[in-house]
């Protein structure tokens, strides 16, 4: 037992060892960590969660849901947090924590895992933000000329035109704060807009839609979407830009995520489904009523926010990209920003291609939710803290996280199928390109 302390204090003492990557770390405060998580959560995401979240659970099965799933998800976030510098040396990403505690299997597993995450959200945030164009079209000129995919088109130029001139996550810094800005334009014009409505319209219908079966369906659907709404899925990514302690610096701005950072999220979903009841729209602002400009500077913001926004969820391709093929030094020399122009713009006109090609990839965005976010979220987070401290738990913890491990894997083969069979339903209405 004695010789056990000695060697815990040794491990304490060890230096703790940086892995190598071009990009900066340990340089950010725990505040711009804070706005790098709440631009996630109050991303332009954020303006569907009325009618995918609250329409197919109602009032009771919304409110709750959200509250517990952003406990959960705190939780989680928490658990991954505390082990970034397990062992004595820091994990700077998801699949080499993952390594480390599993195994080299794991690392592929994992980065397989994430990467499809992360690909998927990029391509939500294409989508809509080629959808918040188009809504802004149709406020002037509603003739049908432009369609969706030309405006995805549009959007992905604009994201490979800051990707090419923003190298790296720690670099963002002053677009956190324009981030900040634009997300409370659409979410203010939103919450005014739809309260306003709200007060005029006759008693709304907040029955939750549907047939029993699909009902059911639905609600498990919804339930990923809880999921989705506050997880990254990355978070070694973004705690590697924190400067130390690094541990306690990420605990402060998980706190200030999960408090400040949900309120702009909980008001616009709460309003916008109490306004319009079980006819919410899966865009708020489609919904809204109110003067032409205030909601053309609403859809903007939504745009442009959806640019910054998808930054930060592609900076583990570009980390890794940049590493493998040690580009180092200004990033405004001539061959780093030649491979930037070529490993990025590559990157991102796949993604657009995508995007335009089956822009109701939602359905699909529902499986990988299921098949990816659930695991990296809650069953690895749980998994990998009860192997690392599988020492250090009392039994009743061992067994809370066994718990944890055991039901979220079941959440995720039950959204997994409710998920499938969305795509089987919507693949009979949809068609490539479609301009919805």
């Amino acid at each position: 037992m004695i010789a056990e302390n000695i060697n815990e204090v040794e491990n304490d003492k060890v230096a703790v060892e940086v892995p190598e990557t071009a990009h900066q770390i340990s340089t950010d405060s725990w505040f711009q960590a804070g706005f790098v998580l709440t631009t996630g959560i109050n991303s332009v995401f954020v303006l569907g969660y009325s009618g995918t979240i609250m329409v197919p659970l109602g009032w009771v099965g919304g409110v709750v849901g959200l509250i517990l799933a952003t406990a959960l998800s705190l939780y989680a976030n928490m658990l991954v947090a505390k082990l970034h510098e397990f062992g004595g040396r820091r994990h700077i990403r998801y699949r080499d924590l993952a390594a480390y505690i599993y195994g080299r299997k794991a690392y592929s597993i994992t980065w397989a895992l994430q990467y499809v995450n992360l690909f998927m959200i990029n391509i939500g945030y294409l989508i809509l933000g080629g959808s918040a164009l188009k809504a802004c079209y149709i406020l002037f000129r509603d003739d049908h000329t432009m369609k969706l995919p030309y405006f995805i088109s549009i959007a992905g130029s604009v994201c490979i035109l800051f990707a090419i001139a923003t190298p790296h996550l720690s670099s963002l810094r002053i677009w956190l704060g324009c981030s900040t800005v634009l997300s409370l334009i659409y979410i203010i014009v939103a919450c005014v807009l739809a309260a306003k409505d709200g007060i005029k319209a006759p008693p709304r219908d907040y029955g939750i839609p549907g047939t029993p079966t699909s009902r059911i369906f639905t609600t498990i659907g919804a339930s990923a979407n809880l999921v989705f709404a506050f997880n990254t899925g990355m978070l070694p990514e973004i705690q590697a830009t924190v400067r130390e302690p690094a541990v306690k610096n990420m605990l402060k701005a998980l706190y200030f995520q999960f408090t400040m950072g949900v309120l702009p999220m909980y008001a616009v979903t709460f309003i916008g489904y109490w306004a319009y009841g079980s006819s919410t729209s899966t865009y708020l602002l489609n919904s809204v009523s109110g003067p032409v400009w205030v909601k053309a500077a609403a859809n903007i913001s939504a745009f442009l926010q959806s640019v910054i926004a998808l930054h930060i969820f592609a900076s583990p391709t570009y980390e890794y990209l940049d590493t493998k093929f040690g580009i180092r030094g200004s990033a405004l020399k001539f061959e780093n920003l030649c491979f930037r122009i070529a490993a990025r713009g590559s990157y991102l006109a796949i993604s657009t291609l995508v995007s335009a090609l089956l822009p109701f990839l939602g359905d699909f965005e529902s499986l990988t939710g299921a098949l990816s976010t659930f695991p990296l979220t809650f069953i690895l987070a749980n998994h990998m803290y009860l192997v690392a401290k599988k020492n250090k738990l009392i039994s009743s913890q061992k067994l809370w996280h066994w718990l944890n491990v055991a039901f979220f894997s079941l959440m995720s083969i039950a959204a997994a199928v409710a998920a499938l069979r969305l795509i089987a339903v919507d693949s009979k209405e949809y068609h490539v390109f479609a301009d919805l």
